[in-house]
Formats: structure tokens, sequence, C-alpha cells
């Protein structure tokens, strides 16, 4: 398989009327891409950003964004990606302390005092990119950027999700991009045969390309010549009537979003198409798994990656399934092609099959290259048919009164009961203790009121005491970010109005 640079190189054979992007129920044709990104590189060149210039891109799910990633991946510029779900304080923000050579932004951004005075004053050169309109919103003049590692320059600088604290911005290589599509490649097959561009099924993008998720499944589809749906946000209207229209054989659906579709009740006819469903920006519980194979006969093929990693480094696949899953529940696959995963104890020594430890990983999608270990903030660990189980994260265990709690395991008994929809638990400095657990919840559709002594006893029956939390707050709505994952951050502040509201 060609790599990303190479399918971005064979769009421009595809005829201008084939189908390229369906977003909010219009086609978008290769014509109407290929316009807004010549248009979009011509001004590049213009302000001298050749390749290696760092471009940034607040990077919303909108048409725009692809022609933006055509113009500047296809001339082997470097991606620098701004978040549009934050507030324009923190784009702003991220702008300055990330100071590309050249932002890209929507028209309703540059709207917002804060961020044109943050670009304005940062001296960076400015567009505003809507429909077909390229305008230049601040001037300034084009740095010359940070000098361009020759032997393994950067395709993509993107921010981890930040859930459990302040995001970190991470460079990822085109070595590492490319060397991650081969493993996906080579994992399902998903490639195929030669065919001409823009053609075949019609893949389906449904999580924000700022996200790793998002902006992976968009590469996958240039790489491959596919056209694909994009949609702004996941509904469960809007993905199920993609599967309806297009029959995918594989979608993806995280964890949250498939406790939606479950929730809704969305009849099996709609859905028949499908050969499986992936997942795996967050925890996939094996009960949730199962609930959804059990109602639509789809099996879930759980996947596990990081952005560090350039994507997913370790998965089921459907034959893994039908032979493993009954005895493997609960695992996240095995790795992929030319992916090795070990554990290893806080000294960093290795250990035995079967131990749980931090997880590492040496693979040649990885920053550090394939011969070197990662260390992640995963525990983990490998049985003896080489299955990998997330048994929780180092860094979120909670420590009660010197007894380990970990927060999914909690979490995952508060979504067994039938009134939640999705739970999270975090800790709380507390004096005596150290720290104690806090439980949100967010309660299914159509849910029965139910109170916080109930979810306690529900609790009790099923976990050790001090692992229960010292308090469950029922929300509407968990804080949720690009992956859907819920975010730590606005869900402390949220915790914090709550109880305020109670003293």
């Amino acid at each position: 398989m060609a790599g990303i640079r190479d399918g971005l190189g064979a769009l421009w054979s595809a005829p201008d009327a084939a189908n390229m992007v369906q977003f909010e129920g219009r086609w978008f044709g290769w014509g109407d891409i290929r316009l807004l990104a010549e248009r979009i590189d011509d001004v590049l060149d213009r302000a001298g950003c050749g390749e290696g210039s760092r471009i940034g891109v607040v990077l919303g799910n909108r048409v725009e964004s692809v022609a933006a990633l055509v113009a500047i991946l296809g001339r082997g510029r470097t991606l620098v990606t701004l978040n549009p779900m934050q507030p324009a304080g923190r784009v702003a923000s991220d702008l300055v302390n990330a100071m590309p050579q050249v932002v890209i932004a929507p028209d309703s951004l540059w709207q917002d005092g804060e961020f044109d005075s943050a670009a304005r004053g940062a001296g960076v050169p400015g567009f505003a990119v809507d429909g077909v309109v390229v305008d230049q919103r601040c001037g300034g003049t084009t740095t010359s950027g940070a000098p361009v590692d020759e032997q393994n320059p950067v395709a993509v600088e993107m921010f981890t999700s930040g859930t459990t604290g302040p995001p970190k911005r991470v460079p990822l290589t085109w070595r590492q991009l490319d060397l991650a599509m081969s493993a996906v490649h080579s994992h399902t097959g998903a490639a195929g045969p030669e065919r001409k561009p823009l053609t075949g099924r019609v893949s389906l993008v449904v999580l924000a390309m700022v996200h790793i998720g998002g902006l992976w499944a968009v590469l996958q589809a240039l790489t491959e010549a596919r056209p694909f749906v994009l949609l702004p946000r996941f509904t469960v209207d809007g993905w199920v009537r993609a599967v309806s229209e297009h029959e995918p054989r594989i979608a993806s659906l995280p964890p949250a979003a498939m406790r939606s579709v479950l929730s809704a009740d969305v009849p099996a006819e709609k859905l028949t198409s499908l050969r499986a469903v992936t997942a795996g920006t967050a925890f996939v519980s094996p009960d949730l798994a199962d609930e959804f194979t059990a109602k639509y006969g789809i099996p879930v093929l759980i996947v596990y990656g990081a952005t560090e990693f350039s994507g997913a480094v370790a998965g089921w696949t459907k034959p893994l399934h039908l032979e493993w899953w009954t005895r493997k529940r609960g695992s996240v696959g095995r790795p992929f092609p030319g992916v090795h995963l070990r554990t290893v104890d806080d000294a960093g020594r290795e250990l035995a099959v079967g131990e749980t430890g931090r997880l590492e990983v040496r693979a040649g999608q990885t920053g550090a290259g394939a011969d070197e270990w990662l260390r992640t903030s995963d525990l983990a660990h490998l049985d003896e048919d080489g299955f990998l189980y997330i048994d929780g994260r180092a860094d979120d265990a909670i420590i009660r009164g010197g007894f380990k709690v970990h927060p999914e395991v909690v979490s995952d008994v508060l979504r067994a009961h039938v009134s939640v929809l999705d739970a999270c638990v975090f800790g709380r400095t507390d004096d005596r203790l150290g720290q104690v657990p806090v439980a949100v919840i967010e309660l299914a559709d159509g849910a029965q009121e139910v109170t916080e002594s109930d979810l306690k006893a529900f609790a009790r029956e099923r976990l050790t005491g001090y692992e229960l939390p010292v308090t469950i707050h029922v929300v509407d709505e968990l804080p949720r970010g690009a992956s859907l994952k819920v975010d730590r951050r606005r869900l402390l502040d949220l915790v914090a109005e709550l109880e305020a509201e109670r003293v």
C-alpha cells in the first residue's frame, strides 16, 4: 500500500465530478475540494511556506479542514492542530504557545476579539477559510520556523486528549504515520485491491478530526482515495442515517456513542450492512460490547492506541473475535504486525505473563522507533496467547488510606445500573485518607429518577468498602471532549458548582 503522501497524490487523477466528502447531507466532489486546496496552497506558497513549514489549523469537522489537509500534507508541510471545541481564549493561548508560521481558522473564530488579538499580537499571518473563500485577516512576517529534520520530518503536531491533565503536544513524523497505516492495513486488510480513486465503499468519520481517532479516519480515507461521510459531531440519528444510506461493512462507534445507540433502541434492520463495529477511544466494557452484539448480531472489535503511537497498536479482528472472544473477553486484542508489547515493574524490569505492570510498546510507529521501548501510563498484563488486557492507568489510581482504587472499575459497576448511561470517577483530596473516590453519572434517556442512596446501595453490593464513592452526583450530561471521552477538567469544574449549590 502506498504511503500517505502517495495516496494524496493519487487523488489528482480522480475526475472532478467524483463524490469525495458527504457533509450535512450534501456531496462535495473532488473538484470542490481540489479548488479550495489549490487556493490554500497558493496563499501558503505566497507566504513562503514550503515543505516542512508549520501550518496551524483550527481543525473542525468541516469540508474546509479536509481541503486544508490536502494542501498542507500533500506538499509535505506540517499540520499543527488547534482544537475548535475549546473556548476561543484557550484556542488563542494554544496558538501563541505553538507559534505556527501561518494560522487558518473559520471566519466565526476571527470574529472573536480574543483570538484575533492573539494572532495579531503574535505576528502570525492568518487566513479565514469558509466555503471557497480564503481571506487574509492579519499579516505579519512569516518566520522560518524550527529547522526541519530531513531524516525524520514531522507531519502532524497534535495534542493528546488531555482528559486527565494538561494536554501535551506530540509530534508525529511521516515515518510514524506511514508505518501505522501499513500496520492497520496488514492487521485488517482494509486497503484491498487497487481501484480507481474515489470509488468503492463509503467510509464514515465519526470522531472530531482534532482527535487522533478522527484525524486517522480522514487520513485513511484520503490515503485509500475512498469517499467518506464527515459527521459534524456524533449524533445517533446522523450515524444511523449514514450507515443506512451507505451500507458500510465496518463503522466506528466509541463506547459513549454505543451506549447512546442502545439507549435509543435503534431498529436492527437499519444496521444490517455492518459486519463489525470498532471501538477504542476510551475503555470499552465487555458487558457493553456483549449487549450490543446480542441486540444487533454485530461483533464489537475493540482496539487500543494513543496519540503517541500515531493511532492503534493492538486490537481485535473478526476472525480473532469468532475464535477467541468467549475465552478472552475483556481483552483489547493482540498487537498489530510489527508491534511488540511488554509490562514492567516500577524499576523497569520485565514482568512475567499474567503480571500487571506498566505497559511498554516497541514499534516503528512510536516516536522512539522500532528499537526502543516507549513506556505508557497504562497498567496492563499479557496472557499466554499474546492478548493484551488494560487494567487501569498508573496516573489515575486513587490511593484511599493505602488502598488502591481504579476509577474505571468503579465506573464500570455504576454503568451496570439500569438507569445509568455513563459514569466517571475521580479522586478528591481528603485530609484523613489522602484521596477518596467521587462519581458523576449521566442518566440514560427515559430512565427513572434514581437517588444517590440508591446508587450507593447498588454499588455497595459490587465493590469493596474502600472502592465505594463518598459522593455520587447525577447530571443531565457528562462533559466530553473531541474523542467523546469525558473531559476531566471540565468535569471537576462542574462538580465544584454542584457541591457549592449543595452547601
